[in-house]
């Protein structure tokens, strides 16, 4: 099975490990996320650069999210065929032409264009360097070499928003984009230096597979982002449809195929089907609230570029804080207490950004901001490890691929969910006019959908996850 891009296929090749491959690593996911969380703070100053409403710019997002988890079950086929350096440095050429193309784009549809090409690199850009790593060092040292390699990477959507609101200030949107030129020439540079271009066996791929997920995820995720097209509503349905019935033909032909790209015996784990679901449900909210609060600070507050990044940093700080607390939080409550309360408490945050007037003191937003990324870490941690922590061995590649598309098309779905909102309150009589009430409307939307995603969890079991915490006493 090709489609987990982390399996422990047999090496053609094996080379010593060099002391720097693990900073080949810690580029590619600090250019990542960063040029994630520099995107959000830009798009009001993009939307005046390309004459479109600052309301219809999710489209910019998505597109990139959406091909991320479209194509990441490819990484681990293409490094078993091409092996990994010459996949990592073609994934990075196409993430730089994609940042080029985004960069000189005239308008809306060509910058989506831009940022599928983005995608297309940027699927493969983290999960070939962790593929090496785990190729290549011995399991007693992998876990250093990942930590050593994610750390610093993780400083990556801190600098985000404020390099983003200061670039857009103070030169133009445009450099949020062609700032990762000189980032992705040094991965290319350390690749070609120290990345060995290690290929495995080159197996069966589960092409049928592939296509009809393709297709299910891009219908289901455009049925939701056109919507609020005028005259779009019975397209929406179709596609809709369409995806609903990509899905079942999957499911159908996953029962059939010897070796399809997502195995049907995942989905008989029970901890791993609900924390899929629970995955899918509760980034819901927590995905679109970067999104609308760049928007709300900058288009309905009239804060700068730059101020709005400082009040959206402390969710990343709060972010990286609360890491070393997470394990005795685990220890202490469980995995069915933490999830379940924590959840509730997200929720309720997120729709408390609803309650300050536009006349707030900015230390309110930054305490509530700092309170969601605290939860937010939580959150993440919490239902990623139990997620996989009851597959077996033979199950963890494709159980982690597939987690790791849930997680990128539940991003794209609470975006376009979130500004779906936004348009329709907007227009509705709830907000009258005021584009503050509108967010407000939508805040409290979101924080609804999430409390009550956390009903998902009450499906766990006490001891659920006791493996984890043991393992880490």
């Amino acid at each position: 099975m090709f489609s987990d891009g982390l399996s422990n296929r047999s090496m053609t090749t094996r080379s010593a490990p060099s002391k720097y491959l693990p900073m080949l690593l810690a580029v590619a996911i600090f250019m990542q996320m960063l040029d994630t969380t520099i995107l959000n703070t830009a798009l009001p100053k993009m939307a005046a650069g390309l004459n479109e409403s600052p309301l219809n710019m999710q489209s910019a997002v998505i597109a990139y999210v959406l091909t991320l988890a479209l194509l990441i079950p490819l990484s681990g086929y293409l490094v078993d065929r091409f092996g990994t350096r010459n996949v990592f440095v073609t994934a990075m050429g196409l993430f730089m032409t994609g940042s080029l193309l985004c960069a000189a784009a005239p308008n809306l549809p060509m910058l989506v264009l831009a940022r599928v090409v983005q995608g297309l690199g940027g699927s493969m850009l983290a999960p070939v360097p962790r593929l090496t790593l785990m190729r290549v060092y011995e399991k007693s040292q992998l876990l250093n070499a990942i930590n050593y390699a994610v750390m610093p990477a993780l400083i990556g959507p801190i600098l985000g928003p404020l390099v983003g609101g200061y670039l857009v200030e103070y030169a133009s949107w445009h450099w949020i984009f062609l700032i990762n030129l000189p980032i992705g020439a040094l991965g290319i540079w350390l690749a070609l230096k120290v990345m060995p271009n290690i290929k495995g066996e080159k197996g069966r791929f589960d092409m049928v597979g592939f296509l009809l997920f393709a297709a299910a995820a891009c219908a289901l995720s455009l049925s939701v982002e056109i919507i609020t097209h005028p005259g779009a509503l019975l397209f929406s349905v179709l596609l809709a449809a369409f995806g609903a019935a990509a899905l079942w033909l999957y499911r159908e032909h996953a029962k059939r195929d010897e070796d399809p790209i997502y195995a049907g015996h995942l989905l008989q784990v029970r901890t791993f089907r609900i924390g899929l679901g629970g995955n899918l449900a509760s980034r819901l909210g927590i995905s679109s609230a970067p999104f609308l609060l760049a928007l709300m600070f900058q288009v309905a507050l009239g804060f700068s570029a730059s101020l709005s990044g400082w009040l959206v940093a402390p969710m990343a700080l709060a972010s990286l804080l609360v890491k070393p607390l997470i394990k005795p939080i685990m220890t202490r409550f469980g995995y069915r207490k933490v999830l379940i309360g924590n959840t509730r408490i997200l929720g309720l945050l997120i729709a408390a950004v609803a309650l300050p007037p536009a006349n707030a003191p900015l230390w309110v937003w930054v305490a509530l901001l700092f309170g969601i990324g605290l939860c937010n870490s939580i959150q993440f941690s919490a239902m990623n490890t139990l997620t996989i922590a009851d597959l077996r061995p033979y199950q963890t590649g494709s159980g982690n691929s597939l987690m790791a598309v849930n997680q990128q098309l539940a991003m794209g779905f609470g975006i376009a969910l979130g500004a779906l909102m936004l348009q329709w309150f907007s227009r509705s009589s709830l907000a009258g006019g005021n584009l503050h009430t509108a967010f407000r409307c939508t805040f409290a939307a979101t924080g609804a959908i999430t409390f009550v995603s956390g009903l998902i969890f009450v499906r766990l079991h006490r001891s659920d996850g006791q493996n984890l915490v043991e393992a880490k006493k």
